[in-house]
Parts: C-alpha cells; structure tokens; sequence
C-alpha cells in the first residue's frame, strides 16, 4: 500500500505513511461528529418513553463535554496529521525532485524548457501539496468512516440502510467515469499554462531584439492569445468538473428522499418505529455532508493526475551513477571510437578517437554542428555515450559519479550564467572555501580587476540578475576567473574569448598559457588565431575526425582546417565599398 501511494501521489515513503495516518484521523473525527447524533437519538428516545431524569441530565450533560472533547482531540490529530505533515513533505517532495535533477543526464534538459521544469517544482508541488491536505486524506477519511457507519446501519433496519446508501455507489461511480475527461481537460489545461509561462519568459528575455526589430506589438499580440487560451482551458476544466460533480451531488441529495419515502412507508405499515425513523433521518443529514465534499475531493485529485505524471516523469528518469573514489593515473583525455546520438535519434559522433594530452592544448575546430561542444560535454559525463569509451588518465569516466569526476575539471562555457550576488561571489562559485585574496588573484590573473575596481563597492558590487549590468566581455572574464580559481587538471574552454576585443582575448590568452601548465585543456574555438598555438587540432565534421594533427601540418595538408583558417582570413580583410 505504502508503495502504491508513493506512486499515485508522488510522495516519499515517510509522506505515504503520513496519508495513512491523516486518513485515519479524518475518519475518527467524522465518527466523532457523529457521537452528538448518538446522543441526540438517546436522548428523543428517554423523552418518548417516560422522560428525563435529573441523574440522566447529568449523564447527557457528561455526555456532552465528552463529545466536544472528542471532537477537540480527533480535530487536532487530523489537522497535525494532514496539514503540518502534508507542509513537510512539500518541502521533501521539492528537495527530491532538485536532488533527481541534479543527478539527471543533461540529454534530459535538452528536451525540457526551464518554465515546464519550473512548474514542476513550484506549480505541480503547490498544487499536490493542496491536494495531500485538502483532498487525499479528508476523502479517504470519509469513505472509511462511511463504510463502519453503514455497516452499522443494517443493525438497525436493513431496509432503512439501503434506502440511505443506494446512492453513494452511483455518485462515486459518475466521478470515477468522469476520469479520462478530466484527466484530458486538466493535460489541455497544463499544456496552456506551460505556453503562456514560456511565452511571457521569452518576452522578457527578447525584449531587446523585439524593440530593435518593431515587433513588440504582434509578439504581445500572440501572447495575449496565450492568455485567453489559458482562461478558456480553465473555464472548460471547471465546467467539466462540475457537470460530473454537481450531478453527483444530485444523486446523492436523493437518498434523503429515499430514507423519508421508504421510512414513511414502513412507518404506516408499523413494521419501523418511530424513534429509528427519527435516527435515520438524522444520520443521513450528518451522512451525506461529508460525502459531498469526498465527491469534490475525488474530482480534485484525479484532476491532479497531470501534475504527478510530470513529477514521476523526473522522479523515475534514469540518473548517473558511479563510484566516489578517482583512480585515474595523469589527466589524458582519451576518446576510442565513441558513438553518440541524441534522445530524438539523430546520430550526432560516429566512431571518434583522439587522445589530449596532459600538458597539452588540444584544440576542436570544424564547421557548426560538427559535434565539438558535444565533445566537451561528453568528456566531462554531461551526457552518457552510446557506444565506445572515454578514458581520463586510463579511468572509465562512466564508472565515476559525475560530480566526483567534476572535481577533475574547470569548464568555461559560451554561455556564461551568473547569479545576482556581487562579483566576489560569483568567482567564489569555482571554490567556495577559497579566501578573499585567492579569489582576487584569480580575478586579476581573468583581468576582472579592470572594470571591478571601477565600480562604487568594488569587488563587493553586485552585478544583477544574470550578470545584467555587465557587459558580454566582462561576464565572461567573470566565468574565466572561476576556472583559475578552481585550478583543476583538466581544463574545457568552449569559445571562452568570443566576447572579447582583441586587446582582452590577448590578455586572456597570455594568463592562460600560465595556468594550463602541465594541464589537459580542451579548446573549442571558431576563431583560428585562438588555436594557431594549439598543440594539437582535432578537426570535427559530420560527428567525425576529419583532421588531427598540429596547425602547421594541417595547414600543409591544405584541408578543411587549411581552408577555414583561409575564409577567416579573407573576412578579416573584407571592407564596405
């Protein structure tokens, strides 16, 4: 049971165990709200079979405290046993679902949008985390206090009973063949959502090239598309819950005509009393409130269906293993015929082989979507490969967990992400136990310390979300410094200088040539002048080595190597006529 309900609900064994729990104690206090009626009924009989006496005024008096009592005490352990328990397993849930995340291939990002991992996090979480506590618990609370008073009934008159209870099968019937339908409105929904979300991200990322091209109004336009898509998905979602509802509700408002009819009949023929008439028509009033809400709880959480399949779709992803311990003898980097293809089928290396060397520069050059960066990604386990091995210093990297083999490496991308801290932080980010002058040194080693000197609170100046108000060459310095900072054996730089003036990527270059000492670097570079002091270059084309060799003998081989150092050096010539 309790793997089943990690399952359905997508909750941890300690949050399946909670459910179970709160499930219970909603169904003590309904049983508890119906020891008044109990008592109600005791009491109408002592008033129609001679009266009530002072010891029996007390006792009902008694009774009365022992009931509020017990509605106090079983109230209080189904609020801690569903709220507050549901509130901390939110917090577990999300803590799970960024520990998956952080162990998930990065092939598995390629496929998602940061709005649809958003939402999965925040949106589906707080939207579980209302049905845990609104819906689950009180629901099936409800149908197992249901069932002991039901049983209980047929003591009393068996025809009375199925008077009261004929409905409550129909009624959670109609909800639960409602469920493909809401289960197809609540993914339309979702699917609405997640366009608006990534429509109003894009907005605000591509303003800029918006107002540069006059094309602000039919993109808000569109957007505003998306919004009345999502208002229209959520009028149709909440219409078609509530046509199965609310004719739920109908059916079940029936038995209490049922139980007056039927009582009424019985009455007249003297095979039913008066006072059993009277009880039943008083827990059928108690009966049928809480099942009214169980029908909406029901919807609710079949409704939910479409949020824990984008959380199980995580949660259940194959994740990067290994062992914890680097055996690796030297840093070479050694790639033996490697095949690699995207989850989409598209084969992306073919049979790739090279070796870059400790103490080397090694270079990856080739036409765009040669497979260099995918390359450097695959060095560093960001990906798994499908066929071959990659080998560091004769160490099987998929044999190490990939954030002990990150300890291996420095990786400056083309991308460059910071976080809205001041820059000092943000170069701490390469090691977070390094003091302040390490993190200086290495900033003025990436020439951070030009424009970080300049600013009103120096090195502890913040710098906007994403690096904002910095410019694209000084962002990137920013990345680089992190690189000298963490002074691993293995260094990837994929376009590191491509935001720099030719004065700063000289710069950078000649403080690079001292860290790389006795290092494997990796280069990824689209400007040949960044690679023409290359100890070696890999020449990538249609997911194959097409070259390999050092500049001069590839230059020598007149190949395709040759002939792009040639068209680079011609645009370098072209002028406006």
């Amino acid at each position: 049971m309790i793997r089943k309900l990690q399952r359905r609900f997508a909750l941890s064994r300690k949050g399946a165990v909670d459910t179970i729990k709160g499930s219970l104690f909603c169904a003590l206090q309904n049983i508890a709200f119906m020891f008044p009626v109990g008592l109600l009924y005791s009491l109408v009989n002592d008033l129609l079979n001679g009266g009530v006496g002072t010891n029996k005024i007390s006792m009902y008096v008694i009774g009365c405290v022992v009931c509020a009592g017990l509605i106090l005490v079983t109230t209080w352990f189904q609020y801690n046993g569903t709220y507050l328990a549901t509130y901390l397993e939110t917090g577990v849930r999300r803590i799970n679902l960024a520990e998956q995340l952080r162990k998930i291939p990065l092939s598995f990002f390629g496929k998602k949008d940061l709005a649809d991992l958003t939402s999965s996090i925040m949106n589906d979480c707080t939207v579980l985390e209302t049905s845990q506590s609104h819906y689950v618990a009180p629901m099936i609370g409800s149908v197992i206090s249901t069932l002991l008073i039901a049983i209980s009934l047929f003591f009393f008159d068996w025809r009375m009973a199925l008077a009261a209870l004929w409905v409550l099968p129909i009624s959670f019937a109609i909800i639960v063949l409602s469920a493909k339908v809401q289960q197809g409105l609540s993914r339309k929904s979702m699917s609405a959502k997640i366009a608006y979300e990534d429509g109003v991200q894009e907005c605000m990322e591509a303003m800029n090239d918006l107002r540069s091209n006059n094309a602000e109004q039919e993109y808000l336009a569109g957007l505003d598309k998306k919004v009345r898509a999502v208002e229209k998905r959520a009028i149709f979602s909440e219409l078609g819950t509530a046509v199965f509802v609310v004719s739920a509700d109908l059916i079940l408002k029936l038995g209490i005509a049922t139980v007056a009819l039927v009582g009424s009949v019985l009455l007249v023929q003297g095979t039913l009393d008066i006072i059993t008439f009277f009880m039943f028509l008083l827990v059928v009033s108690r009966l049928y409130d809480p099942l009214e809400a169980s029908l909406q709880d029901l919807a609710a959480i079949i409704a939910t269906n479409t949020n824990i399949e984008r959380m199980n779709e995580i949660l259940d992803h194959s994740i990067q293993t290994g062992g914890k311990a680097l055996s690796n003898q030297g840093c070479d980097i050694v790639f033996k015929n490697v095949g690699f293809a995207y989850n989409t089928g598209e084969t992306v290396l073919r049979e790739v082989s090279f070796t870059a060397k400790q103490g080397e520069v090694t270079a990856l050059v080739g036409p765009s979507g040669g497979g260099k960066t995918t390359v450097s990604r695959l060095a560093a386990r960001f990906w798994d490969i499908n066929k071959g091995k990659i080998t560091v210093g004769g160490m099987d990297i998929s044999k190490i967990e990939p954030e002990t083999l990150m300890s291996l490496y420095s990786i400056v991308f083309q991308d460059v992400t910071l976080f809205d801290n001041t820059i000092m932080e943000n170069i701490r980010i390469g090691r977070k136990d390094a003091t302040d002058e390490e993190v200086i040194a290495a900033a003025k080693m990436a020439n951070v310390d030009e424009f970080a000197e300049k600013l009103p609170q120096k090195w502890n100046s913040r710098i906007g979300e994403n690096g904002c108000e910095l410019s694209g060459g000084e962002r990137q310095r920013i990345s680089i410094a992190r690189a000298f900072l963490k002074d691993a054996p293995i260094i990837l730089l994929d376009e590191a200088t491509a935001s720099l003036d030719v004065e700063n990527e000289t710069a950078i270059q000649s403080a690079l040539s001292r860290l790389i000492k006795d290092k494997t670097v990796l280069i990824i570079a689209h400007r040949m002048r960044t690679v023409a002091g290359a100890d070696k270059v890999i020449v990538l084309a249609d997911g194959t080595v097409a070259e390999e060799g050092t500049p001069n003998a590839l230059m020598q081989q007149n190949g395709i190597y040759a002939r792009m150092v040639k068209l680079q050096t011609e645009s370098q010539n072209w002028a406006i006529e």
